[in-house]
């Protein structure tokens, strides 16, 4: 069933990311193993078709490969190594509106619920901790996914059948252990809500001097209660993923090689050249003029891509 599912994605996977047809989906194909990458993680479910992928975000590491899923419930500054090749997998952006009507559908009292087998219990802090969580695919996922995919074959199909396919995965996702962070993801007010909260008003403002507190208010949780939660969601405190994402965004500025060190830490947020230099050269092993060139020596002929 993967080898069929494989089949698909590498069918009409056209680039590295292909956004597709098919709303909220979106293919990952590569052939030949890459260098590290800086990447922002939306929430989404990877399903690993072939191949295997880890990702280190902060003290936090995991790896996925064939056979497995891999839900992110926030946005999350990441580096991605493609572990082996060729890789294949099918993303779904998770939508809180689209999972809160398929809760609504089932019975208040559970019911009607998935139920979450002793076998696939999450190996998580707490039942609403945020942040990845992976689990393996079963036959009924991955035939879910095959008919998702495949939907790209007949696009007269896709407005029809697209939504209710999502539905579908979505349903069969919560009787793994992603089900009780799938199920806290449409909960308004709980630990991990305020931390998305917190993370997507970082992502907004990295730029900007920032203060924990401002951030705990916004979060509305004390200092301590969104340093520990943020934490063990993110594998970094607020402070650390703002500069991640300050380094990230200067490390892609600089790639062209059109522009200089100094003039890229002071538009992402900051005050000393000596202290940028020093963090980027901490985070990515090389002063920025070398870092990048390097990356500009690893394009690819296929595509023109830096990998």
């Amino acid at each position: 069933m993967l080898d069929e599912l494989a089949a698909a994605i590498a069918r009409h996977g056209s680039d590295m990311w292909s956004d597709t047809a098919v709303p909220g989906q979106r293919l990952v194909t590569l052939e030949e193993l890459s260098a590290p990458l800086d990447l922002l993680y939306e929430p989404m479910i990877c399903f690993i078709v072939q191949g295997s992928k880890s990702s280190v975000a902060g003290e936090r590491s995991w790896t996925v490969g064939r056979g497995q899923v891999f839900l992110n419930s926030l946005v999350l500054p990441v580096t991605a190594t493609f572990e082996e090749v060729p890789y294949r997998s099918a993303v779904l952006r998770l939508d809180g509106a689209r999972l809160a009507e398929l809760l609504l559908e089932l019975e208040p009292d559970g019911t009607d619920r998935p139920a979450l087998s002793p076998a696939r219990s999450p190996a998580r802090s707490g039942p609403d901790a945020a942040g990845p969580v992976t689990a393996s695919m079963t036959p009924e996922i991955i035939d879910a996914v095959t008919r998702w995919v495949r939907l790209l074959d007949t696009p007269q199909d896709i407005r029809a059948l697209a939504g209710r396919f999502e539905m579908e995965i979505l349903y069969r996702l919560l009787g793994t252990a992603l089900g009780p962070t799938l199920r806290h993801y449409t909960l308004a007010d709980s630990p991990a809500a305020r931390v998305r909260t917190a993370a997507r008003w970082i992502c907004a403002r990295f730029t900007e001097p920032l203060a924990v507190d401002e951030i705990a208010a916004t979060a509305h949780m004390s200092t301590a209660s969104l340093h520990r939660n943020f934490k063990a969601a993110t594998g970094m405190s607020p402070l650390r993923f703002q500069k991640h994402l300050r380094l990230q965004e200067a490390r892609r500025l600089l790639l062209p090689g059109d522009t200089t060190a100094a003039l890229v830490a002071e538009k992402v947020g900051y005050v000393s050249a000596t202290q940028f230099n020093r963090e980027y050269r901490r985070t990515y092993g090389l002063p920025p003029g070398q870092d990048t060139a390097r990356l500009r020596d690893r394009l690819t002929d296929a595509g023109g891509r830096a990998v």
